[in-house]
């Protein structure tokens, strides 16, 4: 026989179970829990109110039961989006077989907390790095389109209608209503947020809201509306007005501005302003142009007023009569060079025929050469070398005379002993 419960041959009454689950359940003790209110329902004819208290970082909530005088006696006005810390005792309803927690005390969320908390979002978040500005996406010029997240017929809304309109009355929007306070708010954003980024017509998110208390702007400290800026691929701007406590969606946005109407500014060129940037543009370069046509005039006048230009062949007539003058100096030079070495060339000349053997034959002179049988002739130097029969050759001025000799003379002395 198997335990009760444990087979299908075997099974447990629902009041079983009930039973035994309330019974665990009661053996919890109490329990502090802080969240955000999103259902507060007060019925005239019942002494205890029910409510709902979400979690604003995660899909997550739980039933609440209060008695009515508790409400009546919070600390601070209970409505919907209150953040509260409550200590209440588990229970299971076995009738419903639901679950809640029975509110024992009631107590408020203070400034300090939330923004305690704010600032631990922002320091995880910067860990991380989704407040790097490398990863700030740039703002188009000229979007065509601007997707706009705001409250329903609010002054945000009008606000970068109005004044985005008048700065470039061909711009448009897609506009997306939501809440913008509240438990509610963080999901209508986060779906309209991405319904914007999914639109390839949208250039740019603007995400306005005109200011508000810490508790007001909760949502926009949001963790998961923090992250879902972050993941956009289309460029995200954060209007929410609230300058001295800024919203950790301000670090993750793309650009912060510092209220609708400053964003509508940032995010649409004045056509006005445009329009006078090119005309001043144009009257500059106009400017700077005709500067520069009378700067190079200027430069051109100078360079043609110089003599090289002016006169470009008096350079060359100065360089021709200096060529002249060269010339008739060279000339003159080689001249009497000439005349020179011609005169000594005439002494030399007389010099050497003075000196020469033809001027010293004219003279009477002669010389005389033995003519051997073979052989060169030679100059006779001797009396000895002419014996008697030796064949002779005298030179003369006019000629060449052949003679035989008759052997050496005896001189005058020896013929006269």
């Amino acid at each position: 026989m198997t335990e009760p419960g444990q087979s299908p041959e075997n099974p447990w009454p629902v009041r079983a179970v009930a039973t035994r689950v309330a019974k665990w359940i009661d053996r919890l003790g109490a329990v502090w829990v802080e969240g955000q209110l999103t259902e507060l329902k007060v019925r005239p004819d019942s002494k205890t109110v029910f409510m709902v208290l979400r979690d604003p970082a995660a899909d997550m909530s739980l039933a609440l039961t209060c008695p009515r005088d508790l409400v009546r006696n919070a600390p601070v006005r209970l409505s919907e989006g209150t953040q509260v810390i409550i200590c209440g005792k588990p229970n299971f309803y076995t009738g419903r077989g639901s679950f809640s927690l029975r509110v024992s005390e009631i107590r408020a969320v203070g400034i300090g907390e939330l923004l305690a908390r704010i600032d631990r979002l922002r320091r995880l978040l910067d860990a991380e790095g989704l407040f790097d500005p490398r990863l700030k996406r740039p703002i188009p010029f000229l979007p065509n389109t601007i997707g706009l997240i705001t409250g329903r017929a609010s002054a945000a809304e009008h606000d970068v209608t109005t004044v985005a309109t008048g700065r470039w009355p061909a711009v448009r929007f897609a506009i997306r209503n939501t809440i913008v306070q509240g438990p509610n708010a963080v999901p209508q954003i986060v779906e309209a947020l991405a319904a914007l980024d999914t639109d390839p017509a949208v250039d740019v998110i603007v995400l306005a809201r005109g200011g508000g208390s810490v508790e007001d702007l909760l949502p926009f400290s949001d963790e998961t509306l923090c992250r879902a800026i972050s993941a956009c691929r289309t460029p995200v701007v954060s209007a929410i007005g609230h300058e001295p406590d800024n919203p950790v969606c301000d670090l993750v946005a793309d650009l912060r501005a510092a209220t609708p109407t400053d964003a509508a500014k940032r995010i649409v060129p004045d056509a006005a302003a445009e329009q006078a940037l090119i005309t001043d543009l144009r009257e500059r370069s106009a400017r700077a142009l005709r500067n520069w046509v009378h700067r190079e005039q200027h430069h051109l006048d100078q360079l043609r007023s110089r003599p090289v230009l002016a006169l470009p062949l008096a350079t060359l007539a100065a360089r021709e009569d200096e060529i002249q003058r060269a010339r008739a100096t060279t000339q003159r030079d080689i001249t009497r060079l000439i005349s020179a070495e011609r005169e000594t060339i005439g002494h030399l000349s007389a010099r050497l025929t003075t000196l020469g053997p033809a001027a010293t034959l004219a003279r009477g002179y002669a010389v005389v050469q033995t003519v051997p049988t073979s052989g060169a002739p030679a100059v006779l130097r001797s009396v000895a070398d002419a014996p008697e029969g030796t064949q002779l050759r005298i030179r003369v001025s006019d000629g060449v005379v052949a003679a035989v000799s008759g052997g050496p003379e005896k001189s005058t002395a020896e013929g006269s002993k």
